[in-house]
Protein backbone atom coordinates (compact mmCIF):
# COMPACT_ATOMS: atom_id res chain seq x y z
CA UNK A 1 0.00 0.00 0.00
CA UNK A 2 1.71 3.48 -1.13
CA UNK A 3 0.76 6.11 1.40
CA UNK A 4 1.20 9.76 0.16
CA UNK A 5 2.64 12.15 3.33
CA UNK A 6 2.00 15.96 3.25
CA UNK A 7 1.87 18.46 5.56
CA UNK A 8 -1.40 19.83 7.02
CA UNK A 9 -3.83 20.92 6.14
CA UNK A 10 -4.97 17.80 4.65
CA UNK A 11 -8.79 18.99 4.27
CA UNK A 12 -8.19 22.18 1.32
CA UNK A 13 -11.09 24.90 0.03
CA UNK A 14 -11.30 26.11 -3.71
CA UNK A 15 -10.57 29.51 -2.10
CA UNK A 16 -7.35 31.43 -2.31
CA UNK A 17 -6.07 34.17 -0.60
CA UNK A 18 -6.21 36.51 -4.27
CA UNK A 19 -10.19 35.34 -4.90
CA UNK A 20 -10.39 36.58 -1.28
CA UNK A 21 -8.76 39.80 -1.43
CA UNK A 22 -10.73 40.54 -4.95
CA UNK A 23 -14.12 39.86 -3.16
CA UNK A 24 -13.27 42.48 -0.51
CA UNK A 25 -11.95 45.08 -2.87
CA UNK A 26 -15.29 44.84 -4.91
CA UNK A 27 -17.38 44.42 -1.65
CA UNK A 28 -15.64 47.92 -1.16
CA UNK A 29 -16.63 49.52 -4.89
CA UNK A 30 -20.13 50.59 -3.97
CA UNK A 31 -18.63 52.67 -0.48
CA UNK A 32 -15.98 54.14 -2.53
CA UNK A 33 -18.12 55.21 -5.48
CA UNK A 34 -20.78 56.89 -2.92
CA UNK A 35 -17.31 58.66 -1.17
CA UNK A 36 -16.06 59.82 -4.82
CA UNK A 37 -19.84 61.07 -5.99
CA UNK A 38 -20.00 62.95 -2.48
CA UNK A 39 -16.63 64.56 -1.88
CA UNK A 40 -15.36 64.32 -5.61
CA UNK A 41 -12.90 63.14 -7.52
CA UNK A 42 -10.42 63.68 -4.92
CA UNK A 43 -11.35 60.59 -2.89
CA UNK A 44 -10.14 58.23 -5.68
CA UNK A 45 -7.26 60.26 -5.75
CA UNK A 46 -6.46 59.89 -2.10
CA UNK A 47 -7.44 56.30 -2.19
CA UNK A 48 -5.09 55.34 -5.17
CA UNK A 49 -2.34 56.98 -3.35
CA UNK A 50 -3.00 54.79 -0.28
CA UNK A 51 -3.19 51.26 -2.39
CA UNK A 52 0.06 52.44 -4.13
CA UNK A 53 1.91 53.48 -1.29
CA UNK A 54 0.96 50.41 0.24
CA UNK A 55 1.69 47.95 -2.82
CA UNK A 56 5.42 50.00 -2.48
CA UNK A 57 5.93 49.47 1.12
CA UNK A 58 4.91 45.75 0.49
CA UNK A 59 7.56 45.29 -2.29
CA UNK A 60 10.17 46.95 -0.26
CA UNK A 61 10.19 44.93 2.88
CA UNK A 62 9.63 42.14 1.00
CA UNK A 63 12.92 42.77 -1.35
CA UNK A 64 14.81 44.17 2.22
CA UNK A 65 13.42 40.73 3.94
CA UNK A 66 15.03 38.52 0.40
CA UNK A 67 11.45 37.06 0.80
CA UNK A 68 9.07 36.09 -2.25
CA UNK A 69 7.46 38.88 -3.57
CA UNK A 70 3.59 38.47 -2.26
CA UNK A 71 1.82 41.62 -3.85
CA UNK A 72 0.31 39.26 -6.31
CA UNK A 73 -1.97 37.95 -3.57
CA UNK A 74 -4.04 41.27 -3.27
CA UNK A 75 -3.65 41.39 0.41
CA UNK A 76 -1.43 44.77 0.19
CA UNK A 77 -4.17 46.29 -2.32
CA UNK A 78 -6.79 45.65 0.12
CA UNK A 79 -4.47 47.19 2.91
CA UNK A 80 -4.41 50.33 1.14
CA UNK A 81 -7.73 50.88 0.31
CA UNK A 82 -9.25 49.86 3.50
CA UNK A 83 -6.72 52.93 4.81
CA UNK A 84 -8.54 55.42 2.65
CA UNK A 85 -11.70 54.67 3.74
CA UNK A 86 -10.64 55.66 7.04
CA UNK A 87 -9.05 58.94 5.63
CA UNK A 88 -11.19 62.40 4.57
CA UNK A 89 -10.79 63.12 1.06
CA UNK A 90 -9.26 66.69 2.12
CA UNK A 91 -6.10 64.71 3.85
CA UNK A 92 -2.69 65.22 2.14
CA UNK A 93 -1.36 63.27 -0.61
CA UNK A 94 1.84 62.60 1.84
CA UNK A 95 -0.20 61.86 5.29
CA UNK A 96 -1.99 58.99 3.15
CA UNK A 97 1.45 57.55 1.70
CA UNK A 98 2.82 57.69 4.86
CA UNK A 99 -0.20 55.84 6.01
CA UNK A 100 -0.12 53.06 3.19
CA UNK A 101 3.81 52.99 3.92
CA UNK A 102 3.18 52.27 7.72
CA UNK A 103 0.65 49.70 7.40
CA UNK A 104 2.22 47.48 5.17
CA UNK A 105 6.13 47.83 6.69
CA UNK A 106 5.04 48.33 10.52
CA UNK A 107 1.60 46.56 11.17
CA UNK A 108 2.03 44.07 8.76
CA UNK A 109 5.52 43.18 7.62
CA UNK A 110 7.25 43.42 10.79
CA UNK A 111 4.78 41.16 11.93
CA UNK A 112 5.41 38.56 10.18
CA UNK A 113 2.86 39.39 6.96
CA UNK A 114 -0.33 38.03 5.99
CA UNK A 115 -1.93 36.54 8.54
CA UNK A 116 0.31 36.81 11.09
CA UNK A 117 -0.14 40.13 12.17
CA UNK A 118 -2.04 40.88 15.47
CA UNK A 119 -3.52 44.04 14.55
CA UNK A 120 -5.54 45.28 11.37
CA UNK A 121 -3.01 46.71 9.08
CA UNK A 122 -5.28 49.35 8.20
CA UNK A 123 -6.41 50.58 11.66
CA UNK A 124 -2.85 50.58 12.91
CA UNK A 125 -2.12 53.26 10.33
CA UNK A 126 -5.19 55.12 11.09
CA UNK A 127 -4.66 54.93 14.48
CA UNK A 128 -0.58 55.97 14.12
CA UNK A 129 -1.82 58.97 11.67
CA UNK A 130 -3.72 60.19 14.24
CA UNK A 131 -1.68 60.23 17.11
CA UNK A 132 1.12 62.43 15.27
CA UNK A 133 -1.45 64.10 12.96
CA UNK A 134 -4.81 64.62 14.40
CA UNK A 135 -5.62 67.71 12.61
CA UNK A 136 -5.81 66.13 9.08
CA UNK A 137 -8.15 63.02 10.56
CA UNK A 138 -10.33 65.56 12.28
CA UNK A 139 -11.09 68.31 9.84
CA UNK A 140 -13.77 66.91 7.06
CA UNK A 141 -14.72 68.74 4.29
CA UNK A 142 -17.97 70.64 4.14
CA UNK A 143 -20.87 68.41 2.23
CA UNK A 144 -20.59 69.60 -1.51
CA UNK A 145 -16.94 71.37 -0.98
CA UNK A 146 -15.32 71.65 -4.40
CA UNK A 147 -12.25 69.83 -3.34
CA UNK A 148 -8.80 70.75 -5.90
CA UNK A 149 -6.99 67.49 -7.07
CA UNK A 150 -3.71 69.50 -6.61
CA UNK A 151 -2.39 72.39 -4.64
CA UNK A 152 -4.99 71.34 -1.95
CA UNK A 153 -3.92 73.72 1.10
CA UNK A 154 -4.99 72.48 4.71
CA UNK A 155 -5.93 76.25 5.87
CA UNK A 156 -7.86 76.47 2.46
CA UNK A 157 -10.41 73.55 3.55
CA UNK A 158 -13.94 74.67 4.56
CA UNK A 159 -15.04 72.04 7.18
CA UNK A 160 -18.43 70.91 8.14
CA UNK A 161 -19.96 69.09 10.69
CA UNK A 162 -20.35 65.49 10.75
CA UNK A 163 -23.05 64.10 12.64
CA UNK A 164 -20.70 62.64 15.25
CA UNK A 165 -19.68 66.15 15.86
CA UNK A 166 -22.95 66.58 16.48
CA UNK A 167 -23.97 63.82 18.97
CA UNK A 168 -21.01 64.62 20.69
CA UNK A 169 -22.64 68.43 21.84
CA UNK A 170 -24.86 65.78 22.80
CA UNK A 171 -27.39 67.09 19.97
CA UNK A 172 -29.14 64.90 17.52
CA UNK A 173 -27.59 65.68 13.97
CA UNK A 174 -28.80 68.21 11.60
CA UNK A 175 -29.14 65.63 8.38
CA UNK A 176 -32.51 63.61 8.02
CA UNK A 177 -32.01 59.67 8.42
CA UNK A 178 -32.44 59.06 5.30
CA UNK A 179 -29.57 61.42 4.16
CA UNK A 180 -27.48 59.94 6.61
CA UNK A 181 -28.51 56.02 4.86
CA UNK A 182 -28.13 57.07 1.15
CA UNK A 183 -24.80 59.18 1.63
CA UNK A 184 -25.57 63.12 1.53
CA UNK A 185 -23.43 63.66 4.56
CA UNK A 186 -19.82 64.72 5.90
CA UNK A 187 -17.68 62.37 6.85
CA UNK A 188 -14.42 59.72 5.85
CA UNK A 189 -14.22 58.87 2.39
CA UNK A 190 -15.91 55.38 2.92
CA UNK A 191 -18.21 55.80 6.07
CA UNK A 192 -20.55 58.21 3.71
CA UNK A 193 -22.96 56.12 2.83
CA UNK A 194 -24.82 52.94 5.02
CA UNK A 195 -26.52 51.55 2.06
CA UNK A 196 -23.22 51.38 0.21
CA UNK A 197 -21.43 49.58 3.07
CA UNK A 198 -24.62 47.06 3.41
CA UNK A 199 -24.23 46.58 -0.02
CA UNK A 200 -20.50 45.17 0.17
CA UNK A 201 -21.52 43.28 3.52
CA UNK A 202 -24.47 41.15 2.03
CA UNK A 203 -21.91 40.37 -1.29
CA UNK A 204 -19.29 39.14 1.24
CA UNK A 205 -21.70 37.49 3.33
CA UNK A 206 -23.36 35.73 0.32
CA UNK A 207 -19.46 34.93 -1.15
CA UNK A 208 -19.10 33.42 2.36
CA UNK A 209 -16.38 36.04 2.82
CA UNK A 210 -17.25 36.69 6.04
CA UNK A 211 -19.76 35.39 8.33
CA UNK A 212 -22.31 37.19 10.07
CA UNK A 213 -21.78 36.62 13.58
CA UNK A 214 -19.11 39.36 14.49
CA UNK A 215 -21.24 42.23 12.07
CA UNK A 216 -23.89 41.23 13.93
CA UNK A 217 -22.66 41.47 17.66
CA UNK A 218 -21.04 44.26 16.81
CA UNK A 219 -24.37 46.25 16.04
CA UNK A 220 -26.03 44.50 18.26
CA UNK A 221 -24.26 45.94 21.32
CA UNK A 222 -23.92 49.40 19.93
CA UNK A 223 -27.49 49.28 18.97
CA UNK A 224 -28.69 48.44 22.43
CA UNK A 225 -26.14 50.48 24.66
CA UNK A 226 -26.75 53.73 22.82
CA UNK A 227 -30.64 52.67 22.92
CA UNK A 228 -30.72 52.49 26.70
CA UNK A 229 -28.14 54.89 26.99
CA UNK A 230 -29.54 57.85 24.76
CA UNK A 231 -29.07 61.05 25.18
CA UNK A 232 -31.78 63.08 24.61
CA UNK A 233 -35.87 62.38 23.97
CA UNK A 234 -35.29 60.45 20.93
CA UNK A 235 -33.55 57.18 22.21
CA UNK A 236 -34.68 55.70 18.84
CA UNK A 237 -33.16 58.48 16.62
CA UNK A 238 -30.54 58.08 18.57
CA UNK A 239 -29.54 54.41 18.12
CA UNK A 240 -30.16 54.78 14.35
CA UNK A 241 -27.74 57.86 13.94
CA UNK A 242 -25.09 56.16 16.08
CA UNK A 243 -25.39 53.39 13.68
CA UNK A 244 -25.70 54.94 10.54
CA UNK A 245 -22.84 57.94 11.74
CA UNK A 246 -19.17 57.48 11.64
CA UNK A 247 -17.01 54.44 11.24
CA UNK A 248 -19.52 52.10 12.59
CA UNK A 249 -21.08 50.06 9.83
CA UNK A 250 -17.35 50.39 7.81
CA UNK A 251 -15.46 48.84 10.81
CA UNK A 252 -18.30 46.17 11.58
CA UNK A 253 -18.13 44.58 8.09
CA UNK A 254 -14.51 45.25 6.92
CA UNK A 255 -12.44 45.69 9.79
CA UNK A 256 -13.57 43.70 12.32
CA UNK A 257 -14.10 40.35 10.26
CA UNK A 258 -10.43 40.59 9.59
CA UNK A 259 -9.06 36.83 9.38
CA UNK A 260 -5.79 37.33 10.93
CA UNK A 261 -7.01 39.49 14.11
CA UNK A 262 -10.13 37.85 14.62
CA UNK A 263 -11.53 34.68 16.49
CA UNK A 264 -12.45 31.32 14.75
CA UNK A 265 -15.16 29.77 17.26
CA UNK A 266 -18.24 30.70 16.94
CA UNK A 267 -18.71 31.95 20.23
CA UNK A 268 -15.48 33.51 20.64
CA UNK A 269 -16.53 35.64 17.50
CA UNK A 270 -19.66 36.98 19.02
CA UNK A 271 -18.05 37.75 22.42
CA UNK A 272 -15.49 39.72 19.75
CA UNK A 273 -18.11 41.71 17.95
CA UNK A 274 -19.67 42.42 21.30
CA UNK A 275 -16.99 43.73 22.77
CA UNK A 276 -15.90 45.96 19.69
CA UNK A 277 -19.45 47.57 20.08
CA UNK A 278 -19.48 47.82 23.81
CA UNK A 279 -15.67 49.60 23.48
CA UNK A 280 -17.15 52.03 20.45
CA UNK A 281 -19.86 53.36 22.38
CA UNK A 282 -17.27 54.01 25.55
CA UNK A 283 -14.76 55.81 23.60
CA UNK A 284 -17.45 57.75 21.79
CA UNK A 285 -19.28 58.37 24.84
CA UNK A 286 -16.01 59.27 27.20
CA UNK A 287 -13.42 59.87 24.97
CA UNK A 288 -11.40 62.76 23.21
CA UNK A 289 -12.46 62.24 19.31
CA UNK A 290 -16.26 61.62 18.43
CA UNK A 291 -14.84 58.60 16.89
CA UNK A 292 -14.43 55.37 18.52
CA UNK A 293 -14.13 52.53 16.30
CA UNK A 294 -10.33 52.31 15.49
CA UNK A 295 -9.17 51.50 18.61
CA UNK A 296 -12.03 49.39 19.91
CA UNK A 297 -11.38 47.29 17.04
CA UNK A 298 -7.82 47.39 17.78
CA UNK A 299 -8.45 46.46 21.51
CA UNK A 300 -9.93 43.66 20.47
CA UNK A 301 -7.51 42.34 18.31
CA UNK A 302 -5.09 42.25 20.60
CA UNK A 303 -7.87 40.15 22.61
CA UNK A 304 -8.89 37.54 19.96
CA UNK A 305 -5.85 35.22 20.92
CA UNK A 306 -7.44 34.99 24.41
CA UNK A 307 -11.08 34.40 23.30
CA UNK A 308 -9.90 31.72 21.35
CA UNK A 309 -8.06 29.84 23.91
CA UNK A 310 -10.82 30.20 26.26
CA UNK A 311 -14.09 30.37 24.45
CA UNK A 312 -12.91 26.83 23.12
CA UNK A 313 -16.26 25.15 20.98
CA UNK A 314 -18.00 21.69 22.87
CA UNK A 315 -15.92 18.39 20.10
CA UNK A 316 -18.32 16.85 18.52
CA UNK A 317 -19.44 13.58 20.20
CA UNK A 318 -18.04 14.60 23.55
CA UNK A 319 -19.98 16.05 26.28
CA UNK A 320 -19.48 19.57 27.94
CA UNK A 321 -16.61 18.46 30.51
CA UNK A 322 -14.70 17.59 27.88
CA UNK A 323 -14.79 20.87 25.50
Amino acid sequence: MNLTVSASPHIRGKDTTRRLMLDVVIALLPALIAGVLVHGIRAAAVAAVCVCAALLGEWLFRLAARQHCTIPDGSAAVTGLLLAMTLPASAPYWLAALGGLFAAIVVKGLCGGLGQNAFNPALGARAFLMLLFPVYLTRFPALGAQLPLFGLDAADVVTGATPLHHMQMPALPDVSLADAFLGRMGGCIGETSALALLIGGAYLVLRKVISIRIPAAYLGAVAVLTLVFAKGDAPLAWMLYSLLSGGVLLGAIFMATDYATSPVGPAAQLVYGAGCGVLTVLLRYFGLFPEGVTYAILVMNAAAWLLDRYIVPRRFGTGKEAA
